[in-house]
């Protein structure tokens, strides 16, 4: 049932602390933040927190950005200029006014058609979004473009955002670009190269003990000193960054228009919190309100402990934290799921998948060795995800799906060396080489 939406105004839902709350400019087409579950409109607020009236109701739920799509009816593919390449030939559908956004050139990924590992498994229209080829190799780049612009147009002095991969790497790099401070909330236990990424865009990165204690240095931040987060800090967790998120919508705006302007009839997503699910899934409900879509695609998460397709199964209004006991996909293994990613399942029909380790390492050296895309673990859950409905027998043959490779493997390379055998030593004797390629790899080479 479509419920009224009702106007919040910017003083009931102001944040507390002592930080100054500057004008924020905003594309004209924004009409504030909606909640997508009660459909209150909060115009004029900046809101981080989520929805107040669904919080009050023990429902944490995200907001989201609501544009006017009137004035954009008369949209067509042919007003999406050439230039600028990448994520802001879109801007008239993103939330922000700048003619000068924080930009690296993101965006403008490619489309790669799997065929090898496509013909395998029975799957003729099989596609991948190679967001690795970002310019910090990750999806994050396009959330990260959106809000650091946002941050900018907002009067913002520090950026911040509790993360161990991508998500912090991606701030940082951004927030470099802007000329903004950086303060990032990381756990002892990410990768190295993460952090070493982390710190050498010259973000102030930290390891916190816990998840939690990070979240509330964070809220600190946010709270007292007016702090501009890229990420979620909430517990239990809503999602990130309501006006970055938009930036994923891009993701979804290329691959219709890489397919002819034709939605494909499943996207495959890595899924933790959900905000690539969500932003991708609005980007193509958006396309299809616009007539430029002839239908959404059915969404599909993969994730490694399942909240979002338990909470389908068991038909749950929200998701409810699961077990989890550790994944090699440890950007996307989270307990708890989203209501954000909850709607976009149910409102494209979807499903979740619950990946497991031996299926993502499959996924990931297939990928590597049938098709030259060596991504990380957590990407390659898309792939795993796709493989376990195959052996369901839940796809058909002519289908087109597209994978959302998220990031590169060179994120977390030692993730990779438990399916990688050791570098053998050769002699300078030829013969003796090719007998340590026959031994170690299986080749037997005959001129």
């Amino acid at each position: 049932m479509e419920l009224r939406c009702l106007e919040i105004s910017s003083r009931a839902a102001r944040p507390t602390g002592r930080a100054r709350r500057p004008h924020v400019a905003q594309s004209p087409n924004v009409v504030g933040l909606e909640c997508p579950r009660c459909r209150t409109l909060f115009k004029g607020a900046r809101l981080f927190t989520g929805c107040p009236r669904c919080d009050a109701q023990k429902i944490p739920v995200n907001l989201s950005v609501k544009l006017e799509l009137g004035p954009l009816a008369r949209l067509k593919t042919e007003r999406f200029p050439a230039t600028p390449r990448g994520l802001w030939r879109f801007r008239a559908l993103l939330p922000v006014a700048s003619e000068h956004p924080v930009t690296l050139g993101e965006g403008d990924t490619p489309l790669i058609h799997l065929e090898r590992i496509g013909r395998r498994l029975g799957l003729s229209r099989l596609y991948a979004k190679d967001e690795s080829q970002n310019p910090t190799w990750s999806y994050k780049d396009r959330l990260c473009a959106v809000a650091v612009t946002h941050a900018v147009e907002s009067g913002a002095r520090v950026v911040t955002i509790a993360s161990t991969g991508n998500h912090g790497a991606s701030t940082a790099a951004y927030a470099a670009r802007a000329g903004l401070p950086c303060v990032i909330f990381a756990l002892a236990s990410a990768p190295a190269t993460m952090k070493t990424l982390m710190q050498a865009y010259g973000a102030a990165v930290v390891a916190c003990p816990t998840p939690e204690a990070r979240w509330d240095l964070m809220r600190q931040g946010i709270e007292r000193f007016g702090w501009y987060p890229t990420g979620g800090f909430q517990v239990p967790p809503i999602g990130s960054n309501p006006y970055g998120i938009e930036g994923y919508k891009t993701l979804a705006y290329e691959v219709a228009e890489d397919l002819g302007w034709r939605a494909p009839d499943l996207i495959v997503v890595p899924s933790a919190y959900s905000d690539g699910l969500f932003g991708i899934w609005k980007g193509m409900a958006e396309l299809n309100a616009l007539g430029l879509v002839e239908r959404v695609p059915r969404m599909v998460a993969a994730e490694p402990y399942g909240p979002l397709a338990t909470a389908l199964e068991r038909e749950l209004e929200t998701p409810a934290p699961v077990p989890g006991a550790g994944s090699v996909a440890f950007s996307i293994a989270t307990r708890y799921g989203t209501f954000q990613g909850l709607a976009a399942l149910r409102e494209s029909r979807g499903l979740g998948v619950q990946t497991t380790d031996e299926g993502i390492f499959e996924a990931q050296r297939a990928l590597a060795r049938e098709e030259g895309m060596f991504v990380e673990p957590s990407s390659a859950a898309a792939l795993a995800a796709v493989m376990q409905l195959v052996t369901r027998k839940a796809l058909d043959p002519d289908q087109t799906i597209v994978l959302v490779l998220t990031s590169s493997g060179l994120k977390d390379p030692g993730a990779s060396r438990t399916w990688l055998p050791e570098v053998p030593a050769s002699g300078a004797d030829f013969d003796t080489l090719l007998g340590v390629l026959r031994e170690s790899y299986g080749l037997e080479l005959h001129r």
